[in-house]
């Protein structure tokens, strides 16, 4: 498994894999798919500081790309600037493989790199795997937000994770 920053040609794999979960899991409050134009967009207002890795599957296996994460603005205001909101999605074909986990070594440490100091992980509270792999990786729970999300029919609650760099 090879972790590397996201290229623009990477767009089409990574929105399958995000799509994926805006159409059939809470992991995303997106409701709608988001094409390759956007995808590109959302790529290109991720360069530089606020970073996206992929993570490439180099056996041959398909598809070979396994995973993506990311950094982006935790809010616009100026002071929250060294502040950033996570995210880590990984493909099913490539999941309980360790590809989260390895995603999120780099992306923690791409953060550091970049000058951050604390990166916020906002999780629904039905995905317990992302939880497990956040506590694990040394975020804390600083907070529940409660029934702030409806997707599926149901009202979803999210709990906040914090870890300090």
């Amino acid at each position: 498994m090879r972790v590397r920053p996201a290229e623009l040609s990477d767009a089409e794999d990574i929105a399958e894999i995000y799509n994926r979960e805006v159409l059939g899991s809470t992991a995303t409050f997106d409701l709608v798919p988001r094409s390759i134009e956007d995808q590109r967009a959302w790529l290109i207002d991720r360069s530089g500081a606020h970073a996206v890795l992929v993570a490439i599957d180099e056996s041959g296996e398909v598809p070979a790309m396994a995973g993506f994460a990311s950094l982006s603005p935790f809010r616009a205001r100026p002071a929250y600037s060294t502040t950033v909101e996570s995210s880590v999605y990984v493909h099913p074909d490539h999941r309980r493989r360790g590809v989260a986990r390895t995603l999120m070594i780099d992306l923690l440490a791409t953060a550091q790199s970049h000058g951050f100091h604390s990166i916020i992980a906002r999780i629904a509270d039905s995905q317990e795997a992302s939880l497990a792999l956040h506590e694990d990786m040394g975020f804390e729970l600083v907070g529940v937000e409660r029934e702030v999300g409806r997707k599926f029919g149901r009202w979803l609650n999210v709990s906040v994770m914090q870890v300090m760099l």
